[in-house]
């Protein structure tokens, strides 16, 4: 839980005894490269810590696939929709590595997050990170060039840039595969 709980302090302090709580509550886990961890329809009741590998969201529009984020080691992935809205996913969570992590009932985490107020702080800080990664990420879409996005998507994302596939990075960046090869310098 070594890279988690390192990922998790560098948005707020989590001391200790939070850590011990949050690991009695989880168990391990571990996916194949190309297995989902959520899958759009179902109804998976958890959330993941990444602890060793790298996923990608992302959604089925008219038969393609159009990748919404990555996750790499010490990040959290789950349906939104099930996680705030009790639903199923509409979306697609694939180990695009092997993934070793941990799992998290969705209930359990939800009572953590509301009764430890070191999670409580940490989960608000996330979410407010990820909020404005995507106001970025919207913005950048809809007003720069695609080698202007993509050297944005770089800077933000190195780590996915060297071990993502070329054609999940285009998808995320609303560009052809081709036109990736032509701008990128990877």
């Amino acid at each position: 839980m070594e890279r988690v709980i390192a990922r998790m302090r560098e948005f707020a302090p989590i001391s200790d005894g939070t850590v011990a709580k949050l690991a009695a509550a989880i168990e391990p886990c571990s996916f194949a490269k190309r297995q989902y961890l959520v899958a759009e329809g179902v109804v998976t009741n958890a959330a993941f810590f990444i602890e060793k590998g790298m996923t990608r969201s992302f959604w089925m529009v008219d038969g393609a696939e159009i990748t919404t984020s990555f996750s790499t080691e010490g990040t959290l992935v789950f349906s939104m929709d099930e996680i705030y809205y009790g639903r199923p996913s509409e979306e697609y969570v694939e180990a695009i590595e092997d993934i070793e992590g941990y799992r998290i009932d969705a209930e359990r985490l939800r009572e953590l997050v509301r009764s430890d107020i070191e999670l409580s702080v940490w989960w608000g800080a996330i979410h407010q990170y990820e909020y404005r990664r995507l106001h970025q990420s919207h913005k950048e879409r809809l007003t720069l060039p695609a080698r202007e996005r993509y050297e944005a998507f770089c800077r933000q994302f190195p780590e996915v840039c060297r071990r993502a596939q070329r054609s999940y990075i285009a998808s995320y960046l609303g560009v052809t595969p081709s036109t990736l090869s032509r701008i990128s310098t990877f």
